[in-house]
């Protein structure tokens, strides 16, 4: 039996980010990962992926990205590397290789066991990551036994695919990102849309997120939204990190030959029914990148800043046919495969505490856990911050959980 103040599981940026603030604090802890140091990022990403955020934002508690590309887009080997000189820098014990078997609450803590053996700890934080687990609808249950079914978690490149055409379901940056590719491999790809983000990768001549970090966006806090569930359900935005730091929207995807229709709403024998909203989804998104774009133009003037960038401009609206594919016969038009770029979820498995909600997710107020006191959760979309689940986002939200914590502990000792 080990004993620990604190448990934290998950050794990827979250985890490290609350490992330096714990440590900062002169807390003892324990981090237990069931991989490698950044195991996500080493092997649950297809091979072309980069980051949709540009190098200059990479940046956790006193270590930032100082390479020569500022303005560049890491791929999966440099974030691996990037976060494994951040864990170097450290000096918390890093249990890897080690898998959570369970974490079961006590009288004065919390027991986690684990397959190399168990701790005793007053507190445990989650920072496993949003993204253990593919969302799959249940739609993927009808399709035909001949059709191949693929989550974004198994894909690495297009021709591990059988050649012929590919559906891919969700044009969130997943999406559009493996669309793109696909397509350019040789296989017609079709792409299925529901509700999705649109922005442009560059505007008035810098990165959309610099423009979202400089108006305040990305620091928009949980509790200052009318609705945070419905905000941290809000798909992720249509980008694409290339050299060319070129736009991937559905005008771009429609110009390679990608086919476009609405929101996947069912499969039987065979054949597929969609959603007659394309029209209005693709409306909203513009309607809601346009108000977006306003508010970086406002910021501009109210800031006196309009010789230092571009003038403003707008994008064309993203086009729909006149009258849009309400079906398709998978058979008839060439589908071999279908990829679910439908989301992720996180793994709890193993956690035996009641904190978990109907549809297994976590029930916490900014990442605090208050049905469960000294439990706490990191790295989850909108956890604090809009940026909660980006790598820049770790620093400031593990903070203010290591002074919650810290707090916690206290309050128990008194």
């Amino acid at each position: 039996m080990n004993y620990v103040t604190t448990v934290i599981i998950g050794a990827g940026q979250s985890g490290l980010a609350m490992s330096k603030h714990l440590a900062d604090r002169s807390i003892d802890h324990v981090l237990i990962e069931r991989g490698e140091v950044a195991n996500s990022w080493r092997k649950e990403r297809w091979d072309s992926l980069r980051l949709l955020t540009p190098n200059w934002q990479s940046r956790l508690p006193g270590y930032a990205y100082n390479g020569a590309d500022p303005d560049g887009y890491m791929d999966m080997p440099e974030v691996v590397r990037f976060i494994q000189g951040y864990a170097e820098t450290l000096s918390s014990p890093i249990y890897t290789g080690t898998r959570v078997i369970s974490v079961r609450q006590t009288e004065i803590g919390y027991r986690v066991a684990t397959d190399r053996g168990e701790w005793r700890c007053e507190t445990v934080v989650l920072a496993n990551g949003a993204c253990n687990v593919a969302n799959v609808p249940k739609a993927a249950e009808c399709l035909p036994t001949a059709i191949a079914s693929v989550t974004p978690m198994e894909y690495r490149y297009p021709d591990q695919f059988e050649d012929g055409g590919v559906m891919v379901v969700g044009a969130s940056a997943t999406g559009v990102q493996l669309a793109k590719e696909i397509q350019l491999s040789g296989r017609q790809v079709t792409l299925s849309v529901g509700e999705h983000v649109r922005v442009p990768r560059l505007y008035r001549g810098r990165d959309i997120k610099w423009w979202m970090d400089a108006i305040g966006v990305m620091d928009m806090r949980y509790d200052e939204t009318d609705d945070v569930r419905r905000v941290r359900r809000v798909p992720s935005l249509q980008l694409v990190g290339t050299p060319e730091r070129s736009t991937l929207d559905l005008n771009a995807l429609r110009a390679l030959g990608v086919r476009i229709t609405g929101r996947l709403a069912g499969i039987r024998d065979g054949k597929v029914q969609f959603s007659g909203s394309l029209g209005n989804q693709c409306t909203l998104a513009d309607l809601k990148m346009n108000r977006l774009l306003e508010s970086i133009d406002a910021w501009v003037r109210e800031n006196s800043k309009d010789g230092e960038f571009y003038p403003p401009h707008r994008f064309d609206k993203t086009l729909v046919d006149a009258e849009p594919q309400l079906g398709m016969d998978l058979a008839r038009d060439g589908i071999k495969t279908v990829l679910w770029a439908t989301g992720y979820r996180p793994d709890y498995s193993w956690l035996h505490v009641p904190v978990l909600d109907r549809k297994g997710r976590i029930r916490h107020d900014g990442g605090v856990i208050d049905d469960a006191p000294g439990l706490y959760v990191m790295g989850l979309p909108f956890l604090r911050r809009r940026k909660s689940s980006f790598i820049a986002g770790a620093d400031d939200d593990a903070r203010e959980l290591a002074e919650h914590l810290s707090a916690t502990l206290h309050r128990l000792a008194a």
